[in-house]
């Protein structure tokens, strides 16, 4: 059966809705967590209460305790109405002095506020109750001791509730006559104090917590008393329990106790609670004992007695008496309370106490508790027991050892040894000399350091740290780092302590010369000492951020090295997953080591990553905090979201660290993002850094922080000019270089510490200022980064108005006893509304994005110069993502325009259109372009990146717009030309019919002459053959033939012409070098003056010299092809005026080319060049006079024909009806035109197949980029690579014929005859119903063959071309018959088309390749001015974005070299870029620019974007080893000296290249 007190315990659980917690506790996880805003000063639900309660306690509002309670229902009273008496007849004043006023005993009054704060204690786990209890502590307020179970009778003491709290004092101790503050801090469980103990035998009227609080702080209630608000006499949980307080003194005169002291409060009677009673006198240094009265007879006197013959010192306060204080013997005391004011009570017992702790006392520790017989210990919970020996077990290893040589001993991997791998990776990037040699070696010492923290990762500590993560469950884990942080604090206690007062003690030294303005040595000496002191401060701060900064370590070392774990080892591979659940659960993670000033990435992205496979790939708020040190940042954080950032002053953080805060369910809707990821830095301009470190290191953290965070929070300790000018300056400059780099942050400035933050005049004042000084900080630090800006919201969008902030005091009073001031609480709560407000206008980014941000801008601040070196890794994959879907809108296009232009074609050949209006192609092109324009919104608007891909947008809309119009147009001009010939044809093609038809006729005539007297074939073809070179003479009688072209004669005429020698013609003819000019690597034979030549053979200048001649070749090669191409050689036939007008232009370009350059070329070098475009230009020339003699020769037209009659004739002699030789002619038009189209289609058809699926083709620029160097690569194809070099459009093209020519007759043979099958079945399906359909109608129309003929040319207008005179078939009326013929005669033909071979195409208009060509190579094909890697983008026009490219290359494979040496220069461009090396920007320029300055160069150097990157594609370190000596004889330069190949390059093999080319795309 239920006892009352269970009964009265379920009704308050019930009345606060807390009956389930009891089960499902409260934990850390529910308030780390971002939920609805917490009301002030506002009536709240009872239901409600105890979440208001907890919220507001975890924002440090003392306040919790008295929160105003609304009426769920008439029966809770709050505040009581006044009653009214119906009256009765008395009169007002016998009413007044009568008894009838009686309180309503039905109402049930509100819950007391201590019965809230131990139900949700209650109703916590022990995580909770320890963060619950600190932030009890941090308001100072008393802390439960002894808490009454609430189901069983025992007594619990939640002793690990107070393993967080740590307390900090001062004492006044007197050596040689002067008094010394000494600082005291150290974990409260630790302390050693004397503990004063109240308690109360009887019912008394005065209050013994009110009388505490006097004692300890009179202006704050530590103990919750009668007269508190919300207090009622109704209370249900606090009886029995003892609370405990603690008085630590401010090293002042003022001090009311000279040392720390505990106060220890029994609630209720103790004669009803007699453990608690008893445990607390046996602890306690003196018992404080409030009574009724002092009579023997009472009940009380047993207790009283038994005190006051115990040893210890003993206060009785007798509520009966009057008397002043009364020492009955030595260390006993009575005093009366009774008519005396509280303050003469206070001050005298005060007195007392201080007494007696002035002479020998006992004392208390919290920690011994733990001994207590007869009462539960929360600590002794199994869980908890387990963490604790495993912590317990690493302890052992740390005792006995001084604190300073901890880290040395035992976390080896991140002190010297990390510092010397951190400095020497920041050498990277400031390199000097022979820099790709340096840069080798600084990567083999790189890897030396890596290896030596291998060796040294074995530490007992880490060993046993880890395997106790990995080994234990979450919970156990949780225990095992509380308990390890704990012990660890504790040994390291004293000695923090003893150096922070040290540094303490000679930091005022320094001041106080400072402030004299001390110039001597003795400053110096001074601050050189302060340095080895914050060095000490250093060594001796251990904690668990150190031993994750030691598994990162390990793990980067093991992980850079590939290296597995030995037996042993735990599994470093692990412990980014263990990290990873450790974030997730709220612990804060390093993300720059403050020691190092380093970020480790490999480390933080392997962790993220492991959080993105946990959490998923959520998006988060960034929100990054800057401020000085000790300016109350982690403060504001840890009351704002709950977070554990380190706050004491004796650990202030050092780095960033980062934590996930979780947005809850009530409020998601409101957001667009599921985590707010705070980010919380070490402080700007901090003591222990001073010495050490410059305004680099503050402009280093601040520009990492701001450029991660989407908002930034600028903390500022109160108004001190001074202070601001630092961070403002630091702050500022961060926003200048994250809007030139296109990152745009918000921020909100924080002034903390205002005194008066009521006054709005004052506030609006300090505005002003803050704005001046923001306006005048912007453009100073414009100045330095080399941009325009006038005032701060120039730089960012900035309303001094809003984005300002002022907190009051965080103390309200001195401290170390003040409580928090609840005007804190109140602009916390406000500026987080505010926080939350801005955030909801944000998407945040991804934790991908996050994870290539850190890597962007850590990447970006090696170099020297931020934004010259910032690359957006997020935005560039968006970009190329984007590439690829452009790649697919415009393959849409294209691939639908190109069937439409078959179609046009044939209807053109079928004499069907005589005119192309773009009105019409536009029309056709509609549906398919209205569906690439929504899927470019969808694209847009629903992409995961819309924000990011809004600032292309217009620009690829217009592209795409830009590339449709210019498709149509091509179209258009192809089809009219294909008019215009048809057109200039008219007459020979009508000269062809009327061939044909005497042709028909006169092999008909024949035939009935031989009808009897030839037998069998060869008699036939005999007589045929007899009479048909008479038929093709008669029929061609009158016409001249066309002549082949004689091209090798009419290029010596034309170059003999122009001035040049037979001999020099004919030996350049002989030795055909001239075909390979465009890939010689050295031109110094074609100077006409060799000493000249060797004058200006140097560094860029020689370089450029040898790139100037390349580049002139390749500009005549095409526009002398472009001037070829242009002439209507397939429609009027060939003419030696077109290679004479060539010819021409070339010697003319020569000339120019060489009073531009100040120096002559040989004549060889004109004649070379000139029989070089002419070889260029020879197979299209070739290929489209042969089409015009094919199309204009009547011998060549008749001759063609000759299979054909011959087959006509035959059937004639057989006899065959005019029927049966009509649809013999029928078929052989249809297999002609069928090949043709099937051919046409084909190419379409494997074209896009290839474009959509085939590696290579199927992604964007880039990637195509990466297929062609991986083939040269596993050909080791050195002439490939110096085409490729360069003219890299040319070696694509090659790559793209030569992967479509493997692709239909290797790899995918069967695919593509897949292809070609379907379009056969097509083609014969379309003829097969146009057959059907023509006979059909004419049967029922009753036409003749004409009509027929007509019918089925329609029905095949748009699909084949279809053309055939049927004058001399008139006879034909047995049209079933015909097409049963036709049927008969296709048959063989249709099965011949399946097995047609796919080389067949290249016979065509439409081919594969060229198709490919047409689409992949529509791009940009710039070359870097420095090393001629292409840029990679997509778009051939991609103004304003700069050229770039993800990967150089050594400028050796172009040629460059060092002036007046043979050296060539192995240096990368993204290394000379990052160096402070300079070149000549010219051939002819003396003048030298700085590379990092290489854009100030000229135009062609100013358009290009080249990133300092510390990374080699081993791609081309590979090639510029495997290809040495081929390169040193193309260049006829050698690698030597200055130009000598790093030992690293030379371990590259072929595997390393390919992969590292996968490897380099895959980012």
């Amino acid at each position: 059966m239920k006892t009352q007190c269970q009964i009265q315990t379920e009704t308050l659980l019930g009345r606060l809705h807390l009956q389930d917690k009891l089960q499902q506790k409260f934990s850390p996880a529910d308030f780390l967590q971002i939920g609805p805003p917490v009301k002030q000063d506002h009536e709240t639900f009872e239901k409600d209460v105890a979440h208001t309660f907890l919220h507001r306690l975890m924002m440090l509002d003392y306040r919790a305790r008295y929160i105003s309670v609304r009426q769920d229902s008439p029966e809770v009273s709050n505040s009581k109405p006044v009653s009214e008496i119906p009256h009765t007849g008395q009169s007002a004043l016998e009413a007044l002095y009568g008894n009838t006023v009686s309180s309503d005993k039905s109402k049930q009054s509100h819950v007391h506020p201590m019965d809230v704060q131990m139900a949700v204690f209650h109703c916590s786990d022990s995580f909770f109750k320890q963060n619950m209890i600190r932030k009890l502590s941090q308001c100072q307020y008393a802390l439960p001791l002894l808490v009454p179970d609430l189901n069983a009778m025992d007594i619990e003491c939640p002793l690990w509730t107070f393993r967080q709290i740590r307390k900090t004092w001062k004492i006044i101790q007197t050596k040689d006559n002067s008094n010394i503050v000494t600082m005291k801090s150290m974990p409260i469980c630790n302390a050693e104090t004397p503990m004063v103990s109240f308690f109360r035998l009887g019912s008394l009227s005065q209050s013994k917590s009110q009388l505490i609080n006097t004692l300890i702080n009179d202006r704050h209630n530590t103990f919750f008393h009668r007269n508190c608000p919300g207090s009622t006499k109704s209370r249900c949980l606090m009886d029995g329990v003892a609370e405990i307080a603690w008085y630590c003194p401010a090293g002042k005169p003022s001090d009311a106790f000279t040392d720390c002291t505990a106060f220890c409060n029994l609630h209720g009677d103790a004669l009803f609670n007699e453990k608690q009673r008893d445990i607390l006198t046996e602890k306690s240094s003196v018992s404080v004992v409030l009574v009724p009265t002092l009579d023997k007879g009472d009940k009380s006197s047993t207790v009283i007695s038994a005190l006051f013959m115990s040893p210890k010192p003993l206060i009785i306060l007798t509520a009966d008496n009057d008397s002043g204080a009364v020492q009955m013997k030595e260390g006993k005391y009575k005093m009366g309370l009774k008519d005396r004011s509280q303050s003469d009570v206070s001050n005298e017992l005060e007195g007392i106490i201080r007494n007696i702790l002035s002479g020998p006392h006992a004392s208390f520790q919290l920690e011994t508790m733990a001994e207590v017989s007869g009462i539960r210990v929360d600590e002794d919970d199994s869980l908890c027991q387990k963490g604790k020996s495993a912590a317990e077990g690493i302890v052992k290893l740390l005792q006995g050892m001084d604190a300073l040589k901890l880290k040395d001993t035992f976390l080896q991997c991140q002190g010297q040894l990390w510092s010397k791998w951190c400095r020497t990776n920041k050498e990277l990037y400031r390199l000097t000399g022979h820099i790709e040699k340096k840069k080798s070696e600084k990567k083999q010492q790189l890897k030396q350091i890596r290896q030596d923290q291998c060796k040294a990762s074995c530490s007992e500590l880490m060993k046993l740290f880890t395997e106790s993560l990995l080994s234990l469950n979450s919970t156990d884990r949780e225990y095992f780092l509380k308990w390890t942080q704990i012990f660890i604090d504790a040994l390291s206690t004293d000695d923090v302590s003893s150096i922070l007062q040290s540094y303490d003690e000679k930091w005022s030294e320094v001041l106080a010369l400072k402030k004299k303005h001390d110039k001597s040595d003795q400053l110096n000496m001074k601050q050189t000492e302060l340095e080895q002191i914050s060095t000490k401060l250093q060594s001796a701060t251990f904690g668990l951020e150190h031993m994750f900064r030691e598994m990162g370590q390990i793990y980067e070392a093991h992980k850079s090295l590939k290296e597995h774990p030995t037996s042993g080892q735990t599994d470093w591979s692990k412990y980014p997953e263990l990290a990873a659940e450790l974030m997730i659960s709220g612990h804060p993670m390093e993300l720059m080591d403050g020691d190092a000033g380093h970020v480790p990435l490999t480390w933080i992205s392997s962790l993220l990553d492991e959080v993105i496979k946990k959490l998923g790939n959520k998006r988060v708020f960034v929100l990054s905090v800057l401020g000085v040190q000790s300016s109350g940042k982690s403060t504001m954080l840890n009351a704002m979201f709950g977070l554990q950032f380190a706050v004491s002053a004796g650990r202030c953080t050092k780095g960033a660290f980062m934590q996930l805060v979780r947005v809850s369910e009530e409020i998601k809707k409101d957001f667009q993002f599921d985590y707010v990821l705070v980010v919380d830095t070490e402080g700007l301009r901090a003591l222990e850094l001073e010495g050490n470190t410059t305004l680099h290191h503050d402009n280093e953290l601040a520009t990492f922080v701001v450029g991660l965070g989407n908002m930034t929070l600028i903390n500022i300790f109160g108004e001190n000019p001074g202070d601001m000018q630092d961070v403002l300056q630091i702050v500022v400059q961060a926003f200048i270089r994250m809007k030139q780099v296109k990152l745009s942050p918000s921020c909100v400035f924080v002034h903390q510490n205002v005194s008066d933050i009521a006054a709005s005049e004052m506030n609006m004042d300090g505005k002003r200022r803050l704005q001046d000084k923001l306006d005048q900080m912007a453009k100073l630090a414009a100045e330095e980064e080399g941009c325009d800006a006038e005032c701060f919201s120039d730089v960012i969008a900035f309303d001094v108005q809003k984005d300002v902030k002022y907190f009051a005091q965080l103390w309200e009073g001195s401290p170390p006893m003040a409580p928090p001031n609840p005007g804190y609480s109140e602009s916390i709560q406000e500026l987080k509304t505010f926080i939350l407000s801005k955030a909801s206008q944000s998407e945040g980014i991804t934790l991908k994005q996050f994870k290539s941000k850190i890597h962007d801008l850590w990447n970006a601040l090696l170099n020297e110069n931020f934004v010259f070196s910032f690359k957006n890794t997020h935005e560039i994959a968006v970009y190329r993502k984007l590439e690829v879907q452009y790649g697919h809108w415009t393959w849409t296009l294209r691939s639908n325009m190109l069937t439409i232009e078959n179609q046009l074609h044939n209807r053109i050949e079928n004499g069907n259109l005589d005119k192309i209006e773009l009105s019409y192609l536009f029309k056709e092109m509609s549906k398919t372009y209205e569906e690439i324009q929504n899927a470019m919104t969808t694209y847009f608007d629903d992409d995961s990146d819309n924000e990011m891909l809004v600032q292309w947008r217009g620009r690829f809309e217009t592209k795409i717009e830009q590339f449709h119009k210019d498709q149509l147009s091509g179209v258009k001009i192809k089809l009219d030309e294909v008019i215009q010939q048809r057109s200039a044809c008219k007459k020979i093609d009508e000269k062809k019919v009327e061939f044909e038809n005497r042709l028909l006729r006169k092999s008909k005539d024949l035939a009935h002459q031989l009808k009897d007297k030839a037998t069998n074939k060869e008699e036939l073809r005999k007589h045929f053959d007899s009479v048909w070179s008479g038929l093709v003479k008669e029929l061609t009688a009158g016409t001249t033939p066309i002549k082949d072209i004689n091209y090798e004669e009419d290029q010596s005429v034309i170059l003999q012409d122009l001035g040049f020698e037979w001999s020099l013609i004919d030996e350049s003819r002989r030795h055909s070098s001239y075909k390979k000019i465009s890939e010689v690597g050295d031109y110094s034979h074609y100077a006409a003056g060799h000493k000249t030549w060797e004058k200006i053979k140097s560094f860029f200048t020689g370089s450029a010299q040898q790139q100037g001649i390349r580049s002139l070749i390749d500009n005549i090669e095409q526009q002398s092809l472009d001037v070829i191409k242009r002439k209507p050689v397939a429609t009027q036939g060939y003419s030696p005026a077109y290679l004479h007008e060539v010819a021409n232009n070339v010697k003319e370009m020569v000339t120019e080319f060489e009073s531009n350059n100040k120096y002559a070329l040989k004549k060889e070098f004109t004649v070379d060049l000139v029989l070089y475009v002419f070889d260029r230009a020879e197979s299209w020339l070739t290929e489209s006079h042969k089409k015009f003699k094919m199309n204009n020769d009547a011998r060549v037209c008749v001759e063609s024909k000759k299979e054909q009659y011959y087959n006509i004739f035959r059937s004639f002699c057989r006899g065959s009806s005019s029927a049966v030789v009509f649809a013999e002619l029928i078929c052989e038009e249809l297999k002609s035109s069928t090949v043709e189209a099937v051919c046409n289609k084909t190419a379409i058809g494997i074209a896009d197949e290839m474009k959509c699926s085939f590696p290579a083709f199927s992604g964007n620029r880039l990637n195509l980029e990466k297929h062609v160097l991986k083939s040269l690569a596993e050909k080791e194809d050195f002439d490939g690579f110096i085409t490729y070099i360069h003219h890299p459009k040319m070696q694509v093209e090659k790559f793209i014929k030569d992967e479509v020519n493997k692709y239909i007759l290797k790899e995918s043979k069967a695919k593509a005859q897949n292809i070609l099958k379907k379009n056969v079945e097509d083609i014969k399906q379309l003829v097969s119903q146009a057959l059907f359909d023509a006979t059909e109608k004419i049967k029922t129309d009753k036409g003749d063959i004409d009509k027929w003929v007509k019918c089925f040319s329609s029905l095949l207008n748009s699909k084949l071309k279809f053309n055939i005179c049927c004058q001399n078939f008139s006879d034909i009326n047995e049209f079933d018959f015909l097409r049963e013929e036709i049927q008969r005669g296709l048959k063989p033909i249709m099965e011949e088309m399946s097995s047609l071979s796919l080389d067949k195409m290249k016979e065509f208009r439409m081919k594969p390749d060229q198709i490919l060509i047409d689409q992949l190579c529509d791009c940009c094909w710039v070359k870097c001015p420095f090393c001629a890697a292409v840029c990679t983008n997509t778009l051939a026009d991609h103004s304003p974005d700069d050229h770039s490219v993800p990967f150089h290359r050594s400028a050796a494979v172009n040629g460059f070299h060092y002036r007046n040496t043979v050296e060539l220069s192995v240096n990368f461009c993204t290394t000379n870029v990052a160096s402070d090396r300079r070149f000549h920007p010219r051939q002819d320029s003396e003048e030298f620019i700085p590379f990092k300055q290489y854009r100030k160069a000229g135009p062609k150097f100013a358009n290009w974007r080249i990133t300092p990157d510390e990374s080699k594609v081993k791609c081309w370190t590979w090639f510029v080893c495997r290809f040495q000596k081929e390169l040193e004889d193309h260049y006829g330069l050698e690698f030597q000296g200055n130009g000598e190949i790093p030992e690293e390059w030379k371990k590259h093999t072929k595997e390393d290249a390919i992969k590292s080319l996968d490897e380099i795309f895959k980012q």
